[in-house]
Order: structure tokens, then C-alpha cells, then sequence
């Protein structure tokens, strides 16, 4: 929670009376926040933003897609996340041969008891790693499906519950490298956030050259949570107030996105609730318990990316999609 009281354009953009001081909700230590990210950042060097912004879609509760070339660290980010956090990890290599059994598990028959006993697969873990998932075939990434947004899955039927929490985070190759299967639009849906990390600059770069081997400082990095301090975060993001002025603003995004010239495909009710989220976590993160308007602008850019698509005769990159919706839709 941020010293001294709210200046006057906060109260209006909450609508609370000015004569009121805000209510005062748990807010994230800013040292927790500080704490994680340079965790974190002392193995992904040179990467602040990215990892604060896969920090805000954990606390968001939701999944992460990292799109990268290979080698700069998306494999890497997710293992430092499960560490941080103390969520129990599993990877999953995914490949053009696997078989949607291969990740919810199988039934094997046993001799002894005379009954087929379910062995569950990889994707029974907390934070899972999909590492690759495009090197997959569409039938093997839609086993995921109902995992990422049920919490659950159906083998030999039944349904077996997944452990809570549970995330996805899934790194995939540019879609122009040989052996990829593009991700349907209805699994890409289910990421809250889409990121890249990129080439390191220069004095990060060096550094890694200098410095120890990632995966020997990856089996020293300490857990940063105590036991039950992740659940109380969820709890706090979820408690961050949201105005309705802002919610005004999130409706005029969605609906410029559908409506407004340039865009063939807008976002969806479930994008607005991720923005939501992601905006109440990056909030948090920041020490506060209300949500601005440049938090929503600041995980704009991850959440929409991945879900919007250019009209045919303004073929825009996402990225530059994203800024012209923020250009185009004024502040209420």
C-alpha cells in the first residue's frame, strides 16, 4: 500500500466520496514483489518486465504462452517460477509423435487385482510445463484443453481432479520454423498472457557469458513463499477494486476491438475478465489496492496479443493491433 493519501484523480477514477479515505485492502509488500522479481532476475538477466509481467499472470491465476526462438531462456523462466513459488513441476517435452496419453496418463491392467488401474499422467503437477507445444499435433495440444480450463480431466470415464493451484505454462517456436503446428484458436484463448523474451542486450549478455551455469544456480535458488503465503495472494489480487469508470474503459477496449476498422477478430467476455485480472495483479504488485489505468494499459499488450487478428486489408503485426486499440479508445 502506497504511503499518504490518494491524490485526487484516484478517488475519481474509484468513485469514492473526496471526503473519504480509500478502504484499505492487503496489499503485496512491495519488497515480496521486489523480492521474486530479483529472485528471478538474477538467473533471466536482462528480462525484468517479462518476468513481472508471468509474475502478475500467476497471481492472476491464469496461464502463460511464451513465443520465443530457441535458447533464450523460455525453458529456464518457467523452471525459476515453479522454485520461487514452491508449486510442484512437471515437463512435458512435447513432440510431432506424442499421443494425448502420453500427458493425462493411461489405464494399465493389473494382474493381481484383476481391474484396469489408472496411472496419471505428467499434467498432474501444479505448474506444468508444455515445453515445445507446437512441435505437437493439434490432437495432442487438445489435451490440454480441458485441464487449462476445468481443472480436470476425463480418462477412462471418470474425471479426475487436478492439484490446486494448477498452472500452464507453455513455450512455443516462431510458427515459420520448420516442424510447427500452429496452436487453434480456441487452446490459445485459454492463455491469459502471451510473452517473448528476445536477445538479451549487451551487459546482460556479458554477464551470462561470465557468470555460473543457469542450471547449477536453478538448484540453488531458495523458495521465496512460505506455506499458504501464494493462497493469501491469490486472495489479495482478487480483492484489488476495480471503479467503474474502469470498467467503462475495459468495455470500450472490447468493444472498439470488435467494432473499429482493422480488426477482423476482437476480443472475447473471457478476454475482458483476463484483463481484469492481470490488471488487479500488476496493481498489486505495485502496492496498491485499486487499479489505474496504466495497469490495464501495461498488461494490455500480453493479454490481447495473442487474441486479436488483423483485418485482411490492414494485415498489422498483433503487437502494433494492440497499440493502435490503446490509441484509439479515449480514457472515460
Amino acid at each position: 500500500m502506497l504511503a499518504g493519501k490518494p491524490a485526487p484523480d484516484m478517488l475519481l477514477w474509484n468513485h469514492y466520496p473526496l471526503n473519504l479515505p480509500l478502504k484499505k485492502a492487503r496489499a503485496m509488500p512491495i519488497h515480496t514483489a521486489h523480492r521474486l522479481t530479483d529472485a528471478a532476475s538474477r538467473i533471466i538477466l536482462g528480462k525484468e518486465h517479462a518476468v513481472r509481467l508471468a509474475l502478475a499472470c500467476i497471481l492472476a491465476r491464469g496461464h502463460l504462452l511464451i513465443e520465443d526462438i530457441p535458447g533464450v531462456g523460455k525453458t529456464t523462466l518457467a523452471h525459476v517460477l515453479a522454485r520461487l513459488l514452491g508449486l510442484q513441476f512437471q515437463r512435458i517435452q512435447f513432440t510431432s509423435d506424442m499421443l494425448p496419453a502420453d500427458i493425462v496418463g493411461v489405464s494399465v491392467f493389473d494382474q493381481r487385482e484383476g481391474a484396469f488401474r489408472f496411472h496419471p499422467g505428467p499434467v498432474f503437477a501444479q505448474l506444468v510445463l508444455a515445453d515445445e507445444i507446437n512441435r505437437a499435433t493439434p490432437r495432442a495440444q487438445s489435451a490440454l484443453l480441458e485441464a487449462m480450463e476445468e481443472h480436470q480431466i476425463s480418462a477412462e470415464g471418470r474425471t479426475w481432479p487436478l492439484p490446486e493451484p494448477f498452472f500452464v505454462i507453455a513455450t512455443q517456436n516462431p510458427a515459420d520454423q520448420i516442424g510447427t503446428f500452429p496452436l487453434p484458436e480456441s487452446q490459445l484463448d485459454r492463455f491469459l498472457m502471451r510473452i517473448s523474451l528476445g536477445y538479451p542486450d549487451r551487459a546482460a549478455e556479458r554477464a551470462l557469458l561470465a557468470g555460473d551455469d543457469r542450471r547449477e544456480m536453478l538448484t540453488r535458488l531458495p523458495t521465496e513463499l512460505k506455506p499458504g503465503e501464494l493462497d493469501t495472494l491469490f486472495a489479495d489480487t482478487r480483492a484489488v477494486h476495480v471503479g467503474p469508470r474502469l470498467l467503462d474503459y475495459v468495455q470500450a477496449l472490447l468493444a472498439h476491438s470488435r467494432e473499429g476498422a482493422g480488426f477482423a477478430v476482437g476480443l472475447s467476455p473471457r478476454a475482458g475478465l483476463g484483463l481484469l485480472a492481470a490488471a488487479r495483479a500488476w496493481a498489486l504488485m505495485a502496492g496498491r489496492d485499486h487499479v489505474l489505468p496504466e495497469d490495464l494499459q501495461a498488461v494490455l499488450p500480453a493479454v490481447a496479443s495473442h487474441r486479436l487478428r488483423a483485418a485482411d486489408e490492414t494485415p498489422l503485426p498483433p503487437e502494433r493491433l494492440v497499440c493502435q486499440l490503446i490509441e484509439a479508445v479515449a480514457l472515460p
